[in-house]
């Protein structure tokens, strides 16, 4: 499938956007941080991860949809993505023995066990799988692929209908109980481990909100996964550029019902944290997601984002590389900046050596991946001939 730029800039900006903020916060001096940029870069931090969720749902929409044009029956796209959200999720796991075994001697044997962002990528991914296959049109249940051209495309036009709706369901559910399972009804039945999969607790007494659980951060994934599947529609194919514009006009009367809902005086609550658990802070960051869709995808198709080299489109093909190195140059022990002593133009280097070095990275990433896989074109050849 080729690759669509604007999914890329947007998840290269996710990856920018989480370095100044990791660097920020990792080196700054006390009294650097009381300044207005540190302000701004943690205010900035808030959307690497609604980001990260949100395109994968859309990339799974379309990796969906790829596969239900070919004819692939459910049962076989159901295993493919579930084991692909699996595999993320293992690698989450892999990520925490990692800074575990790096961070040895000082970092308590509970971190092994932290919900971060990756363990809940792969749930998330395993959780859409299930979704879509639970709401596929009846007839691709079952293991038979459709050979009919009209019977497989209303079959995919089905599918993608309900599984709009079903993953926009799934996003308001879980942001709506997001409340009141951090607050009167946490499941305190649960082992902490388990429990903070749900809210986040991890081992103190109540939910924290620098962790990354279930709720509500899976729900940014099913409208992504919505979103993807509404650009694959005939709307879609017929009229991209109005399609998009439509998503940044719902991305705005979001942000309008969002502020709306949160001046009422009512609430259905027993606690109300507009910023971490409310539903009304959940559609104000969709709404403002949409439209940096709509920007990203007109700076993509109208602006300069893809005149020649795109250092932002490299980062986001290599996303999760990136992730994965840069933290341990950050806040692990290989940090090339002395932590929570620098002033803010030694930090502001040290974020510049960070994001070159990681372009670096991608590069080398990019060109082993496309020599390997031109090494494997050339062996199929031969075998061939």
């Amino acid at each position: 499938m080729k690759r669509l730029a604007y999914i890329d800039w947007m998840r290269g900006l996710a990856c920018v956007l989480m370095f100044q903020t990791h660097c920020y916060d990792s080196w700054l001096s006390p009294e650097a941080r009381k300044s207005s940029l540190f302000t701004w870069s943690q205010l900035g931090g808030t959307f690497p991860a609604p980001l990260f969720l949100f395109l994968a749902g859309v990339s799974f929409a379309l990796v969906t949809e790829r596969l239900r044009e070919k004819g692939t029956p459910g049962n076989d796209i159901a295993k493919t993505t579930i084991r692909r959200g699996a595999e993320i999720f293992g690698a989450g796991l892999l990520f925490r023995v990692q800074e575990f075994a790096f961070g040895y001697g000082w970092a308590p044997w509970t971190d092994l066990l932290r919900v971060d962002i990756l363990n809940i990528l792969g749930i998330s991914m395993m959780l859409m799988g299930v979704l879509c296959w639970l709401s596929a049109a009846p007839s691709q249940r079952k293991d038979s692929s459709l050979e009919e051209p009209a019977l497989r495309y209303e079959y995919v036009e089905r599918s993608r209908s309900r599984g709009i709706v079903a993953a926009l369901a799934a996003a308001a559910g879980v942001a709506l109980a997001t409340p009141a399972l951090w607050t009167s009804y946490r499941p305190h039945w649960l082992p902490w481990p388990l429990e903070s999969y749900i809210n986040g607790v991890h081992i103190y007494d109540k939910p924290q909100p620098w962790l990354f659980p279930l709720f509500p951060w899976s729900a940014f994934a099913f409208v992504g996964l919505a979103v993807g599947f509404v650009l694959f529609s005939g709307i879609a194919k017929r009229s991209e550029a109005a399609l998009f514009a439509a998503l940044g006009a719902a991305g705005l009367l979001a942000c309008v019902l969002a502020r709306y809902f949160d001046s009422l005086r009512f609430s259905y609550y027993t606690a109300y944290d507009y910023w971490h658990t409310s539903p009304n802070f959940f559609l104000m960051r969709c709404g403002l997601l949409l439209l940096m869709l709509f920007a990203i995808y007109a700076w993509c198709r109208w602006g300069l984002a893809q005149l020649g080299f795109s250092p932002i489109i490299q980062l986001g093909k290599t996303s999760l590389l990136v992730y994965w190195v840069h933290i341990e140059f950050v806040y692990g022990r290989l940090s090339i900046l002395p932590k929570h002593k620098c002033t803010i133009l030694q930090a502001s280097v040290g974020l510049l050596i960070i994001f070159l070095s990681m372009l670096v990275l991608s590069l080398l990433r990019t060109r082993w991946k496309n020599r390997h896989a031109q090494t494997q074109r050339v062996s199929a050849t031969s075998a061939t001939t």
